[in-house]
């Protein structure tokens, strides 16, 4: 890599990430939207967008492994609510959850589309 070369990169660095890469990202998080169509959709459109991209682009990356993270965490609280429903408190949790999934999703997609980098609240980042 010349000087030149390095110096642009150090340049786009700072800048932050580029439209195409905020879009990606926004992407990661609202392919989660799939889950309202196809059955754990959730989990498997975050996931496929990641791994198509995220050797493209360490923002991509970022943000598609804290999508498929959220929505793994999503994944094992609606189990549990599920397995709560024989005691009823597991049927008035799996609406909130659906809720949270649902706003911290859209606000994530917001926040990548504006080159920051989410962090979703009360997530097991089990892919680091």
């Amino acid at each position: 890599m010349t000087d030149i070369e390095k110096a642009q990169d150090a340049t786009t660095q700072q800048a932050g990430p580029g439209k195409e890469e905020r879009s990606q990202a926004m992407a990661c998080h609202l392919l989660a939207l799939i889950g309202f169509v196809i059955p754990f959709g959730n989990l498997v459109g975050p996931l496929i967008m990641w791994v198509v991209k995220k050797d493209e682009s360490s923002f991509v990356d970022d943000q598609g492994k804290e999508a498929v993270n959220f929505n793994i965490t999503i994944l094992i609280a609606f189990f549990v609510s599920f397995l709560l429903t024989f005691v009823v408190i597991g049927a008035i949790l799996m609406p909130i959850i659906g809720l949270f999934w649902l706003v911290m999703t859209i606000i994530a997609g917001l926040k990548a589309n504006e080159g920051v980098t989410y962090r979703y609240p009360l997530t097991l980042r089990l892919i680091n």
